[in-house]
């Protein structure tokens, strides 16, 4: 039942992801930093993807993903068209990966210990997930600060 659960909501936040980087009014906005603000939804997107890849892929799925964390923060200008198509690929990957795992499977413990603590891969996934759902609101504010200083 939780395995479920967490797949249907992953799959709705990617989705979600889709959305606000497809609703960027250019290019440029996803890479646009201001005052304060200085991770833009480009930068955040690859950060939301590389979390995923390197937890849920290499860690629970043996993906072989290695991930560059630093990347995530420093790459810019990646065409928004390529974190369409990755945004795509690591739903299909978390998807996949998610719906093989038991229930059993999520009591098992998560394979590091990313917080400085043991916890099981259900605690771990469900902490992702609001980890995930943080920085999308982070993205769907900075889409909408950019569409008003537009405007």
């Amino acid at each position: 039942m939780l395995t479920a659960i967490l797949t249907s909501l992953f799959e709705r936040e990617l989705e979600k992801l889709k959305t606000e980087i497809a609703a960027y009014p250019s290019e440029e906005g996803l890479w646009t930093v201001s005052g304060d603000i200085k991770n833009p939804g480009g930068n955040l997107c690859l950060h939301l993807l590389g979390n995923l890849n390197a937890y849920i892929g290499a860690e629970i799925g043996k993906t072989g993903y290695v991930r560059n964390r630093d990347g995530e923060f420093s790459k810019k200008n990646v065409p928004r068209s390529l974190l369409l198509l990755e945004i795509d690929q690591t739903k299909e990957m978390v998807s996949t990966i998610l719906k093989k795992l038991s229930e059993a499977d999520l009591e098992k413990p998560f394979p590091i210990e990313v917080l400085g603590y043991p916890m099981t891969n259900a605690y771990f996934l469900t902490h992702i997930l609001s980890h995930f759902s943080y920085h999308l609101g982070q993205i769907n504010y900075h889409r909408r600060l950019l569409e008003k200083q537009i405007n």
